[in-house]
């Protein structure tokens, strides 16, 4: 089993900046291979970012891609989640996942999860 908690959501406005992080517990971290998803309202769950174990290797939406950052600490099993130029229709509970295996881009590809953080955009 891996315990996820997520922190940093918050209320912000249209291009600010927020910081998530996620603090695993349960498994050896770097092993695990660690995304971001997010769910609006109303909306199926979405793929915003993920990184691989060892390598680090990270994958972005497009939505997201060149605004928002996903990084790792091993050494304090924590992942991050850099979000700048922040944009109303960021607006959703944003959700950390792990899976023991290779991740991906769907949530079908991760077994744990977070209870997840509201971030909140006002234009």
């Amino acid at each position: 089993q891996v315990q996820l908690v997520e922190s940093g959501g918050g209320l912000v406005q249209a291009g600010g900046s927020l910081r998530l992080s996620c603090a695993a517990s349960g498994r050896t971290f770097s092993r695990l291979a660690m995304g971001w998803f997010r769910q609006a309202p109303g909306k199926e769950r979405e793929f915003v970012a993920s990184i691989s174990g060892r390598a680090g290797r990270t994958s972005y939406a497009d939505s997201v891609k060149g605004r928002f950052t996903i990084s790792r600490d091993n050494a304090k099993n924590t992942v991050y989640l850099q979000m700048n130029s922040l944009k109303p229709e960021d607006t959703a509970v944003y959700y950390c996942a792990a899976d023991p295996t290779f991740g991906g881009v769907g949530p079908k590809d991760y077994d744990f999860w977070g209870q997840g953080t509201q971030v909140t955009v006002s234009s």
